[in-house]
């Protein structure tokens, strides 16, 4: 008789392949704490700052122009550079109007005698017309004579002052300490009254104005944040501006707001703002553009988080918050504005809530974590405007 071997029931297979499985579950390791950085969300008043594209322009700009006709005799100041106020720039032939005031000096006189003339025949009229040896008529042609006289030497001297002011305006000075402008008029050019006689311009750039345009739609989100309360502007909405130059480099002088334009431009939807700084070396030139960094505004009772603990998912921005449980879960946030490396959180966080910053790319809700205080950076303790310190490792 023949016999099968034997073979194990299937029942058994599976309960032998159950009970393996059992141990090799027993035997795997737990899972190892995540190592992660975390900071405490805690709510600042916390200065902000807004920047703009922004150009330098003169404060004070000025036409050198000819006041008189003639001939341009030569000019006295170096093109480009700095003259002062009252400085001469261009001197015209004096010689025709050295003659013109002589010749007024001379009708002057010439009236001067006649009037003495006038009012010594008056003294005599009077007393003869006082006893009736002269008629009225006589009289009253002697006050008249010396009346004209009188009037005729007035009209000589106005003649006389204004040959001595075109005199004058042959020497053509600047009304102001600026920077100034190529000749426009060479030597021997004749210069007349008008759009003819521009001879150059003279800039005054201490101080300098730095204007820059704020749109509709930034004007109408500030409003909106004031509104909720997430922003704050200085009293009097008296900012203080810095500005950046083209090379990175930082101006050394701050300066203010002095001018708000009423009205929207209609061609751009801007409205300008105008900055006067101080520039007594005159390293900033009008035309520059330069950028405007503006300081004053406050968000009140602020939460600000790193840049890199903000992640981006399906819902929107979010953030994984640790539990006291030590686990971390997904958070949906609100964010804001920039400032330096962190990011204003709007809405979705509570203060004293802990958030991951450092490894939340890897963090998952059933991981555990092992949490160490995040470190200040000087980029984020001076834009934050905080301090904090490295705490222990926790749990």
């Amino acid at each position: 008789m023949n016999r099968r071997p034997f073979a194990p029931p299937l029942v058994l297979i599976v309960l032998l392949a159950a009970v393996a499985g059992c141990r090799k579950e027993e035997l795997a390791p737990p899972a190892q704490p995540l190592q992660v950085t975390a900071v405490s969300v805690t709510p600042r008043d916390t200065p902000v700052q807004f920047e703009f594209v922004a150009q330098t322009a003169s404060s004070r700009e000025v036409e050198i122009r000819a006041r008189v006709d003639g001939f341009l005799d030569k000019r006295l100041y170096t093109e480009g550079n700095m003259v002062r106020a009252g400085q001469p720039l261009f001197q015209m032939d004096r010689k025709p109007f050295e003659a013109s005031l002589q010749s007024a000096q001379g009708q002057l006189e010439q009236q001067r005698a006649r009037l003495e003339v006038a009012q010594a025949n008056l003294r005599r009229v009077r007393p003869l017309a006082a006893r009736n040896a002269v008629s009225k008529k006589e009289l009253d042609d002697a006050i008249g004579f010396e009346r004209s006289a009188q009037a005729a030497v007035l009209g000589a001297d106005g003649e006389v002052r204004k040959a001595r002011l075109n005199l004058g305006y042959t020497t053509i000075a600047s009304p102001l300490r600026g920077l100034t402008s190529y000749a426009k008029k060479q030597e021997g050019s004749y210069l007349t009254v008008g759009e003819q006689g521009l001879l150059t311009t003279v800039s005054q750039v201490d101080p300098i104005w730095v204007n820059f345009s704020v749109s509709e739609n930034e004007l109408l989100s500030y409003r909106d944040q004031i509104n909720k309360g997430r922003l704050r502007f200085p009293q009097g909405q008296d900012f203080e501006v810095e500005v950046v130059l083209a090379d990175g480099t930082v101006f050394p002088r701050r300066g203010r707001i002095n001018f708000a334009a009423p009205s929207f431009d209609s061609a751009t939807g801007t409205f300008l703002v105008r900055t006067e700084l101080p520039n007594p070396e005159g390293k900033l030139r009008p035309g520059q553009f330069v950028r405007a960094r503006v300081f004053g505004a406050t968000r009140p009772a602020a939460m600000q988080l790193p840049q890199r603990a903000v992640q981006q998912g399906s819902k929107g921005h979010y953030v994984w918050v640790i539990g006291n449980d030590g686990k971390a879960r997904q958070r949906v946030v609100e964010v804001g504005d920039w400032i330096g490396n962190d990011w204003f959180i709007s809405d979705g966080l509570k203060p004293g809530e802990r958030v991951v910053v450092d490894g939340a790319g890897r963090v998952t809700p059933t991981v555990p974590l092992r949490v160490a205080v995040l470190a200040p950076t000087p980029a984020l303790a001076s834009a934050a405007g905080r301090s904090l310190a490295r705490g222990e490792t926790q749990q």
